[in-house]
Protein backbone atom coordinates (compact mmCIF):
# COMPACT_ATOMS: atom_id res chain seq x y z
CA UNK A 1 0.00 0.00 0.00
CA UNK A 2 2.91 2.23 0.64
CA UNK A 3 3.71 2.21 -2.96
CA UNK A 4 -0.07 3.21 -3.90
CA UNK A 5 -0.58 7.21 -4.73
CA UNK A 6 -3.24 9.95 -3.51
CA UNK A 7 -5.70 9.35 -6.09
CA UNK A 8 -5.48 5.78 -6.38
CA UNK A 9 -6.34 5.87 -2.66
CA UNK A 10 -9.13 8.01 -3.29
CA UNK A 11 -10.31 5.96 -6.13
CA UNK A 12 -10.33 2.98 -4.29
CA UNK A 13 -11.71 4.15 -0.93
CA UNK A 14 -14.56 5.51 -3.05
CA UNK A 15 -15.41 2.14 -4.65
CA UNK A 16 -15.45 0.19 -1.27
CA UNK A 17 -17.11 2.57 0.31
CA UNK A 18 -20.18 3.26 -2.37
CA UNK A 19 -19.94 -0.51 -2.32
CA UNK A 20 -20.35 -1.30 1.25
CA UNK A 21 -23.11 1.56 1.59
CA UNK A 22 -24.67 -0.11 -1.25
CA UNK A 23 -24.72 -4.12 -0.05
CA UNK A 24 -25.98 -2.69 3.79
CA UNK A 25 -28.71 -1.41 2.67
CA UNK A 26 -29.64 -4.34 0.70
CA UNK A 27 -29.07 -6.08 3.64
CA UNK A 28 -30.93 -4.50 5.56
CA UNK A 29 -34.01 -4.01 3.77
CA UNK A 30 -34.56 -7.70 1.92
CA UNK A 31 -35.81 -10.40 3.78
CA UNK A 32 -33.75 -13.45 3.36
CA UNK A 33 -30.83 -13.32 6.30
CA UNK A 34 -31.99 -16.76 7.24
CA UNK A 35 -34.22 -19.92 5.83
CA UNK A 36 -35.88 -22.41 8.27
CA UNK A 37 -37.46 -25.82 7.41
CA UNK A 38 -39.40 -28.03 9.76
CA UNK A 39 -41.04 -31.17 9.17
CA UNK A 40 -41.19 -34.90 9.85
CA UNK A 41 -39.30 -37.99 8.89
CA UNK A 42 -41.58 -41.20 7.74
CA UNK A 43 -40.05 -43.90 9.25
CA UNK A 44 -41.81 -46.32 6.60
CA UNK A 45 -39.34 -44.93 3.48
CA UNK A 46 -36.98 -42.41 5.21
CA UNK A 47 -38.17 -39.49 3.36
CA UNK A 48 -39.06 -36.13 4.83
CA UNK A 49 -42.00 -34.22 5.23
CA UNK A 50 -41.61 -30.42 4.88
CA UNK A 51 -44.58 -28.70 7.10
CA UNK A 52 -43.29 -25.44 7.19
CA UNK A 53 -40.96 -23.41 5.46
CA UNK A 54 -39.96 -19.73 5.96
CA UNK A 55 -37.37 -17.08 4.76
CA UNK A 56 -36.84 -14.23 7.71
CA UNK A 57 -35.18 -10.68 7.81
CA UNK A 58 -35.37 -8.19 10.10
CA UNK A 59 -38.45 -7.21 9.47
CA UNK A 60 -40.73 -9.66 8.09
CA UNK A 61 -40.93 -13.10 7.91
CA UNK A 62 -42.33 -15.12 4.58
CA UNK A 63 -43.78 -19.06 4.27
CA UNK A 64 -43.26 -20.64 1.13
CA UNK A 65 -44.39 -23.75 2.59
CA UNK A 66 -46.84 -25.32 4.62
CA UNK A 67 -50.30 -23.72 5.47
CA UNK A 68 -49.26 -20.47 5.87
CA UNK A 69 -47.57 -20.51 2.14
CA UNK A 70 -47.73 -17.15 0.62
CA UNK A 71 -48.01 -15.10 3.20
CA UNK A 72 -45.52 -12.48 4.75
CA UNK A 73 -46.06 -10.67 8.02
CA UNK A 74 -43.86 -8.29 9.65
CA UNK A 75 -42.07 -9.55 12.59
CA UNK A 76 -43.52 -8.07 15.48
CA UNK A 77 -46.86 -10.08 14.27
CA UNK A 78 -45.75 -12.80 13.30
CA UNK A 79 -47.58 -14.95 16.70
CA UNK A 80 -50.35 -13.80 15.55
CA UNK A 81 -52.78 -17.02 16.20
CA UNK A 82 -53.89 -18.23 13.49
CA UNK A 83 -50.17 -18.61 12.19
CA UNK A 84 -49.01 -22.15 12.87
CA UNK A 85 -45.38 -22.28 13.71
CA UNK A 86 -44.64 -25.76 14.22
CA UNK A 87 -42.01 -25.94 17.36
CA UNK A 88 -41.64 -22.64 19.92
CA UNK A 89 -38.10 -23.28 19.22
CA UNK A 90 -38.75 -21.67 15.63
CA UNK A 91 -40.53 -18.72 17.38
CA UNK A 92 -37.90 -18.60 20.02
CA UNK A 93 -35.59 -17.93 17.12
CA UNK A 94 -37.40 -15.41 15.43
CA UNK A 95 -37.53 -13.49 18.77
CA UNK A 96 -34.11 -13.64 19.45
CA UNK A 97 -32.79 -12.12 16.31
CA UNK A 98 -35.01 -8.95 17.07
CA UNK A 99 -31.69 -8.10 19.26
CA UNK A 100 -29.31 -7.73 16.62
CA UNK A 101 -31.82 -5.42 14.26
CA UNK A 102 -30.60 -2.20 15.68
CA UNK A 103 -26.55 -2.66 15.10
CA UNK A 104 -27.28 -2.84 11.51
CA UNK A 105 -29.16 0.03 11.01
CA UNK A 106 -26.55 1.98 12.99
CA UNK A 107 -23.99 0.35 10.43
CA UNK A 108 -26.22 1.98 7.68
CA UNK A 109 -26.19 5.46 9.13
CA UNK A 110 -22.42 5.50 10.14
CA UNK A 111 -21.65 4.34 6.82
CA UNK A 112 -23.79 6.69 4.85
CA UNK A 113 -22.35 9.98 7.30
CA UNK A 114 -18.90 8.77 6.16
CA UNK A 115 -19.40 8.39 2.40
CA UNK A 116 -20.73 11.77 2.25
CA UNK A 117 -17.64 13.19 4.25
CA UNK A 118 -15.37 10.97 2.17
CA UNK A 119 -16.88 12.59 -0.64
CA UNK A 120 -16.87 16.07 0.45
CA UNK A 121 -12.90 15.17 1.23
CA UNK A 122 -12.36 14.21 -2.38
CA UNK A 123 -13.98 17.43 -3.60
CA UNK A 124 -11.57 19.39 -1.22
CA UNK A 125 -9.00 17.42 -0.90
CA UNK A 126 -7.29 20.59 1.10
CA UNK A 127 -8.77 19.67 3.75
CA UNK A 128 -6.79 16.70 5.27
CA UNK A 129 -8.62 15.93 8.50
CA UNK A 130 -11.62 14.97 6.24
CA UNK A 131 -10.49 11.60 5.20
CA UNK A 132 -9.06 10.73 8.63
CA UNK A 133 -12.92 11.62 10.19
CA UNK A 134 -14.48 9.66 6.68
CA UNK A 135 -12.21 6.48 7.90
CA UNK A 136 -13.15 6.47 11.34
CA UNK A 137 -16.82 6.25 10.05
CA UNK A 138 -16.14 3.64 7.97
CA UNK A 139 -13.94 1.59 10.48
CA UNK A 140 -16.94 2.29 13.55
CA UNK A 141 -19.95 1.27 10.77
CA UNK A 142 -18.09 -1.93 9.97
CA UNK A 143 -17.75 -2.61 13.93
CA UNK A 144 -21.03 -2.03 14.91
CA UNK A 145 -22.24 -4.40 12.10
CA UNK A 146 -19.87 -7.52 13.03
CA UNK A 147 -21.57 -6.99 16.23
CA UNK A 148 -25.05 -7.51 14.81
CA UNK A 149 -23.78 -10.55 13.24
CA UNK A 150 -22.04 -11.91 16.15
CA UNK A 151 -25.49 -11.48 17.89
CA UNK A 152 -27.50 -12.57 15.48
CA UNK A 153 -25.33 -15.74 14.56
CA UNK A 154 -25.34 -16.58 18.43
CA UNK A 155 -28.62 -16.28 19.20
CA UNK A 156 -29.71 -18.50 16.48
CA UNK A 157 -26.80 -20.85 18.09
CA UNK A 158 -28.35 -20.78 21.31
CA UNK A 159 -32.20 -21.98 20.07
CA UNK A 160 -30.85 -24.49 17.82
CA UNK A 161 -28.59 -26.40 20.92
CA UNK A 162 -31.89 -26.58 23.23
CA UNK A 163 -34.15 -28.34 20.35
CA UNK A 164 -35.28 -31.21 21.58
CA UNK A 165 -34.11 -34.46 19.51
CA UNK A 166 -36.11 -36.74 18.40
CA UNK A 167 -35.67 -39.18 15.10
CA UNK A 168 -38.84 -37.72 13.66
CA UNK A 169 -38.37 -34.44 14.04
CA UNK A 170 -36.68 -32.39 11.24
CA UNK A 171 -35.25 -29.13 11.05
CA UNK A 172 -33.44 -27.43 8.95
CA UNK A 173 -31.61 -23.61 8.65
CA UNK A 174 -29.40 -21.82 6.72
CA UNK A 175 -28.24 -18.32 6.20
CA UNK A 176 -29.57 -16.38 3.25
CA UNK A 177 -27.83 -13.90 0.55
CA UNK A 178 -29.20 -10.80 2.54
CA UNK A 179 -26.88 -12.09 5.36
CA UNK A 180 -24.00 -13.04 2.75
CA UNK A 181 -24.25 -8.95 1.67
CA UNK A 182 -24.11 -8.49 5.17
CA UNK A 183 -20.74 -10.04 5.89
CA UNK A 184 -19.52 -8.75 3.01
CA UNK A 185 -20.15 -4.96 3.31
CA UNK A 186 -18.07 -5.41 6.61
CA UNK A 187 -15.03 -6.50 4.52
CA UNK A 188 -15.56 -3.53 2.58
CA UNK A 189 -16.63 -0.62 4.99
CA UNK A 190 -13.04 -1.98 7.08
CA UNK A 191 -11.08 -1.97 3.80
CA UNK A 192 -12.79 1.59 3.06
CA UNK A 193 -11.76 3.13 6.53
CA UNK A 194 -7.78 1.54 6.38
CA UNK A 195 -7.43 3.46 3.15
CA UNK A 196 -9.29 6.71 4.04
CA UNK A 197 -6.87 6.56 7.32
CA UNK A 198 -3.71 6.12 5.11
CA UNK A 199 -4.82 8.49 2.22
CA UNK A 200 -5.17 11.13 5.20
CA UNK A 201 -1.15 10.45 6.28
CA UNK A 202 -0.54 10.31 2.98
CA UNK A 203 -1.67 14.27 2.27
CA UNK A 204 -0.25 15.09 5.71
CA UNK A 205 3.33 14.00 4.67
CA UNK A 206 2.87 15.98 1.28
CA UNK A 207 1.71 19.12 3.09
CA UNK A 208 4.55 18.93 5.25
CA UNK A 209 7.31 18.21 2.84
CA UNK A 210 6.08 21.13 0.79
CA UNK A 211 5.68 23.59 3.30
CA UNK A 212 8.53 25.95 4.52
CA UNK A 213 10.23 25.83 7.44
CA UNK A 214 8.95 28.73 10.21
CA UNK A 215 12.81 29.24 10.69
CA UNK A 216 12.30 30.85 7.25
CA UNK A 217 9.88 33.91 8.60
CA UNK A 218 9.46 36.27 10.50
CA UNK A 219 6.58 36.77 12.76
CA UNK A 220 3.82 39.10 12.06
CA UNK A 221 4.13 42.40 12.34
CA UNK A 222 0.89 43.58 12.23
CA UNK A 223 -2.64 42.26 12.15
CA UNK A 224 -3.89 43.67 8.77
CA UNK A 225 -2.74 40.92 6.34
CA UNK A 226 -2.02 37.36 6.60
CA UNK A 227 1.38 37.24 4.46
CA UNK A 228 2.62 40.93 6.49
CA UNK A 229 5.76 40.71 8.30
CA UNK A 230 6.41 36.93 6.44
CA UNK A 231 9.07 37.40 4.55
CA UNK A 232 12.67 35.99 4.04
CA UNK A 233 15.40 36.83 6.18
CA UNK A 234 18.36 38.51 3.46
CA UNK A 235 21.34 36.15 5.10
CA UNK A 236 19.78 32.77 4.11
CA UNK A 237 19.36 34.25 0.28
CA UNK A 238 22.47 33.01 -1.23
CA UNK A 239 23.08 33.37 -4.51
CA UNK A 240 26.13 35.22 -6.75
CA UNK A 241 26.56 38.66 -7.65
CA UNK A 242 24.59 40.30 -10.39
CA UNK A 243 26.25 42.84 -13.01
CA UNK A 244 24.66 46.24 -11.30
CA UNK A 245 25.95 45.74 -7.92
CA UNK A 246 29.34 44.88 -9.37
CA UNK A 247 28.37 48.63 -11.60
CA UNK A 248 27.29 49.83 -8.05
CA UNK A 249 30.69 49.42 -6.54
CA UNK A 250 32.79 50.67 -9.51
CA UNK A 251 30.62 53.98 -9.02
CA UNK A 252 31.37 54.37 -5.45
CA UNK A 253 34.86 53.72 -6.14
CA UNK A 254 35.45 56.31 -8.75
CA UNK A 255 33.53 58.92 -6.95
CA UNK A 256 36.02 58.34 -3.66
CA UNK A 257 38.61 59.05 -6.05
CA UNK A 258 37.73 62.05 -6.98
CA UNK A 259 39.17 65.23 -5.54
CA UNK A 260 36.96 67.75 -4.18
CA UNK A 261 34.49 70.16 -5.61
CA UNK A 262 36.02 73.50 -5.99
CA UNK A 263 34.58 76.00 -4.12
CA UNK A 264 34.37 79.33 -5.70
CA UNK A 265 34.39 82.51 -3.82
CA UNK A 266 31.18 84.18 -2.95
CA UNK A 267 30.17 86.57 -5.63
CA UNK A 268 30.57 90.44 -3.89
CA UNK A 269 27.92 92.27 -4.04
CA UNK A 270 27.60 95.14 -6.68
CA UNK A 271 26.23 97.95 -6.09
CA UNK A 272 24.48 99.68 -8.97
CA UNK A 273 23.99 103.19 -6.84
CA UNK A 274 25.56 105.77 -8.27
CA UNK A 275 27.06 107.27 -4.87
Amino acid sequence: MSNCSSRALTLLSSVFGACGLLLVGIAVSTDYWLYMEEGIVLQQNQTTEIKMALHAGLWRVCFFAGREKGRCVASEYFLEPEINLVTENTENILKTVRTATPFPMVSLFLVFTAFVISNIGHIRPQRTILAFVSGIFFILSGLSLVVGLVLYISSINDEVMNRPSGSEQYFHYRYGWSFAFAASSFLLKEGAGVMSVYLFTKRYAEEEMYRPHPAFYRPRLSDCSDYSGQFLHPEVWHRGRSPSDISSDVSIQMTQNYPPAIKYPEHMHISTSPC
